[in-house]
């Protein structure tokens, strides 16, 4: 079964450097993404409740965006996260960009937004 791309948009009420600081290092993505994540070579390791997924860059800008890959996921999914800023308000926003199976994406969209507001407290907004 293939998987369906979706996108959220949080307001986030931080700098770009700082927000993705806490998006692009295993030190910024343990505070709020998983339980701990380290570097392995060029990829990182993502681990919750003692569960490991690693997951390699594929692209990425600095204070712009950043796209991961599930190693293990052989369909051309990823998730990336891209921070935007409204040039005439600037306010910033960050924009996940996921996939998942249809039926499974109210689920994941929740885990997001419980995983942001991680996010939204480890910035201190």
């Amino acid at each position: 079964m293939s998987k369906t791309k979706y996108e959220l948009d949080y307001p986030i009420n931080a700098s770009t450097k700082l927000i993705y600081s806490r998006l692009s290092t295993p030190s910024g993505l343990s505070e709020w993404f998983a339980d701990d994540v380290q570097l392995r070579g060029k990829n990182f390791a993502f681990i919750w409740d003692g569960a490991e997924e690693e997951a390699k860059i594929v692209i990425k800008k600095t204070n712009e965006y950043i796209r991961f890959k599930w190693v293990e996921d052989e369909e051309d999914t990823y998730f990336e996260f891209k921070i935007t800023k409204e040039e005439l308000t600037n306010s910033v926003s960050l924009v996940i960009t996921d996939f998942a199976e249809e039926d499974e994406i109210e689920d994941n969209k929740n885990l997001w937004d419980q995983q942001v507001n991680g996010l939204q407290r480890a910035l201190g907004v």
